[in-house]
Parts: C-alpha cells; structure tokens; sequence
C-alpha cells in the first residue's frame, strides 16, 4: 500500500528533524508490522497530508510503546527480526522510545486542539495499561473485568482515538467512530492472546503458550477458570501460571478449552465485538471497506 509507504517517510522526516544520527541508525531496526492504525486512519478520513501527519504521529506513538513493551517483556524479536532492546541495549530502547513519544508528541501540538486532546488521553490510557499488565502478571488474575480494563487501555484506547481522530478529520460521526475502534481494539487484542494458544511454534515466531508462561491470564484462560468445576482442576491450571510448560502439560490445558468450550467461546466473543463494531459504521458510505478491515482481523486460522 503506498499510503503506508507514505507514512513511513513521513515518520523518517520526523527522526531526520532532530540531526540526530543515532536516532536515524535506529530507525532502520523499527518494525513497522501491518500498521493497522495507519489503515483506519486512511479509510476514515482519506489521504491528505493531515492525514499522513496523523498517522505517522500515531505509529510513532505505537512503536516507541512498543519498544518500552519489549524492555519489559525482555523480548528478543519484534515481528520476526532481533528487537532494539536485544541488537543494542534496554537503555538505548527506552530512550529511543522516548524521543518517539516526544517528537510525535511536538508534532501532535501543531494539530487540532481537540485531536491532539483525544491522543494524548489515550497515551496516558495505553501508558496505565502496560502498567496494569505488569500488576495483574505478579499472581494469577481470575477477574475478566481487569482483563478488559487493561487491554482497553493498553491496545485498544489509541486504535479508539485513531478512529475518533480521523472522523473529526473527515467531519463524520464521532461517537460512532469511537465505537467502532474501540471494539476493533478489543477485538484486535483479545485475537491476538487466541492465537498465542492455537498456533503453533513456528508459525507464531516464538514459544507457543508464551502468554501463559509470561504471566499473561488472557481471556481463554479466564474462561477456563470459571468453567473447572473441579478445585484439584483450578489449582493445577494455577500453580502451572508462569512455570515452564512440558508438553503433557500443555496438552492437558488445550484439552482442557477445548472440553469447557474456552477456546472457541473465546474466539466468538471476539468476533462478536468486531461485527459491533462493524455494526457501528454500517451507515457510513465507505462501511464495506471499513469491514474488511474487521474480517480481515478476526478471520484468521484458529
């Protein structure tokens, strides 16, 4: 797509502003991935410089989250290649992460008061949510509720404003908008932690049931929870949270969701919030292209 093309020139430009040849040395090493925020942003409002500016002002944002999620995650790779973190250091990541945050940050400035409002909310929001992340991954969380708080605030809340943003840009119904990002960042999220649990190795680019092994409890595994009715049951499923898994145990959690129903109620919960979502736009003029970026998402190989 060479509006994504566009967008990435455009956050070199950004990088290029601050003669900083570091900073440019490290931008060759930032994985961009599908830049689905970019995407919506496009399909919302079209293409036009504002909204190449806010889209790159917005995958900036992403990136330098996604660089001090790394640090955290003491992650290797980002997107099948070796991470900042990994190539250089933890310090060289965070910082870099910084200036990302603070350059898209200046350019955020120069926009609509009220777009760079509903951005820099939602900065705060993903910013809680890492940290609601770290909380919940000391003790096996059993509470869905805190699971939806912190990945509304850690994904969802900057596709959200990605979309609220791009329909002010575009002069269409914002609340609609809200929902339908909302929802598709739910959704978004909530797919991703599926497919931690039926893809394998391979395909996944690193260890499958990672999540588990993190101290992630996603939705498949609170399900799960809820739906043991044997305590012995419970308490394996909770003395194997961030342990080592052999590979009887892992097979004894798959056959586990697949008897409760877990897995596959998962994957229709989040279909069922990307189809409210679609739901949402359905009277937009340009709804057909906004839903294929739902299907597109959400049908995948479980």
């Amino acid at each position: 797509m060479e509006e994504l093309a566009q967008v990435k020139e455009k956050i070199k430009d950004f990088i290029l502003e601050l003669e900083d040849k570091k900073s440019i040395e490290l931008f060759d090493y930032l994985a961009f991935g599908k830049m689905l925020r970019a995407k919506l942003i496009f399909k919302i409002a079209g293409f036009n410089k504002t909204s190449l500016e806010l889209s790159a002002i917005i995958e900036m944002i992403h990136a330098a989250s996604l660089l001090h999620d790394d640090v955290i995650d003491e992650a290797n790779t980002r997107r099948g290649q070796e991470s900042i973190n990994s190539k250089y250091d933890n310090k060289t990541a965070i910082m870099f992460g910084d200036i990302l945050y603070s350059k898209a940050f200046s350019k955020l400035a120069l926009l609509n008061q009220e777009i760079a409002n509903i951005v820099a909310n939602a900065v705060s929001l993903l910013s809680m949510g890492e940290l609601q992340d770290v909380e919940l991954s000391k003790k096996f969380n059993n509470s869905y509720d805190l699971y939806l708080e912190m990945i509304y605030n850690k994904t969802a809340s900057l596709i959200e404003a990605s979309a609220k943003s791009a329909a002010i840009l575009a002069k269409k119904n914002i609340q609609n908008f809200a929902l339908y990002g909302k929802n598709l960042g739910l959704a978004f999220q909530m797919i991703d932690d599926i497919l931690d649990i039926t893809q394998d190795s391979q395909t996944l680019g690193k260890p499958a049931l990672l999540d588990f092994v993190e101290g992630k409890v996603t939705v498949p595994y609170l399900f799960l929870w809820q739906r043991l009715e044997d305590k012995e049951d419970k308490k394996i499923l909770e003395n194997l949270f961030k342990k080592p898994l052999e590979q009887k145990e892992q097979t004894w959690i798959k056959q586990k969701m697949q008897t409760s129903k877990a897995l596959v109620d998962s994957i229709n919960l989040a279909k069922k919030l990307g189809l409210e979502a679609k739901e949402a736009i359905k009277d937009e003029p340009n709804a057909k292209d906004l839903g294929e970026i739902i299907l597109a998402m959400i049908d995948r190989d479980f």
